[in-house]
């Protein structure tokens, strides 16, 4: 068993679609029927239960999951090791970030890291917001800048790098516009729209709740892009639940209004668990002072 008939197989065992698994892996999905084939004929046993309607992995398929992945994991980390080893910590890191996470403390992180690493330097990527964690999967950034709400097997959430405070975005002539500030409880009482039906579940159910801490459902519609969720704010049809300092809401015509009772969000690193890295750990290290330091500040300015 090679290792690209390993990622084959956790992949599939991950989307438990044959289908998605190619997509991904970027492969036929033949290749991925005849790996699966090729490795319940090494076990002796089946693997996936498929039918038309799902598949589903088999108790044997399970076990050799759970055995695979910590393996699978510290195989490709310990390339990633060895081959940084070879060429020193020297060479380009890309960071990823969307259009909701850009901002100053990415362009400190991305400076600080640069000033304390010398030989290496940093790359800024922006990344589709619909899809974040895509381009970390095809390999073309080496670290996410995201909200860390994070629910993916493949996935490692970093430390935080800033945290925000929950904000309501209002058209300025709704009725919240004059609001000093409104409860979680009040999203239900009004259509919510995002920029998030692609999005996983995690992820936008961290942004926008499904429901209030009472259990009240709250209406979330999605629309096609940022112009058309501005429009749907600024004509005052749908409230926006976000976080401060977003830039894309910086308007006259929209009015951002704190959420008293949702904790902030924390903005912070993520990367693959598999590609790893003394690179990845080095910015990591850099974020981490940066928000040791914040904390310092902060504390101090309370005495």
């Amino acid at each position: 068993m090679d290792t690209a008939d390993i990622e084959v197989f956790l992949t599939l065992a991950e989307e438990l679609h044959f289908r998605r698994t190619a997509e991904r892996l970027r492969v036929t999905q033949p290749r991925v029927s005849r790996v699966v084939a090729a490795l319940e004929r090494q076990t002796g046993g089946k693997l996936f239960e498929r039918t038309s309607r799902e598949v589903r992995l088999t108790p044997v398929g399970a076990l050799l999951r759970d055995r695979l992945q910590p393996a699978y994991t510290q195989l490709q980390a310990a390339f990633d090791e060895a081959r940084l080893a070879a060429r020193g910590t020297a060479g380009e890191l890309r960071i990823g970030f969307t259009l909701t996470t850009q901002g100053p403390v990415l362009t400190r992180l991305a400076a600080e890291f640069e000033a304390g690493h010398r030989g290496c330097r940093t790359a800024l990527c922006e990344v589709d917001i619909h899809d974040p964690y895509g381009a970390l999967r095809r390999g073309e950034i080496d670290v996410l800048v995201n909200w860390l709400a994070v629910d993916e097997s493949d996935l490692t959430s970093g430390p935080a790098i800033e945290y925000r405070q929950r904000m309501l975005a209002v058209g300025i002539s709704h009725p919240l516009a004059e609001r000093r500030t409104v409860h979680a409880e009040e999203l239900a009482d009004y259509e919510t729209a995002g920029v998030l039906a692609s999005l996983p579940a995690a992820l936008q159910d961290a942004i926008m709740p499904a429901r209030t801490p009472s259990g009240r459902p709250i209406l979330r519609t999605h629309v096609g892009s940022a112009h058309d969720l501005v429009t749907q704010i600024v004509s005052c049809r749908a409230v926006h639940p976000t976080m401060a300092g977003i830039l894309l809401l910086r308007r006259d015509d929209i009015a951002m209004i704190p959420i008293e009772d949702l904790p902030p969000l924390p903005l912070g690193l993520i990367w693959r668990t598999s590609h790893e890295n003394a690179r990845i750990r080095a910015l990591a290290a850099s974020a981490t002072s940066i928000t040791g330091r914040l904390h310092a500040r902060r504390g101090e300015s309370t005495r």
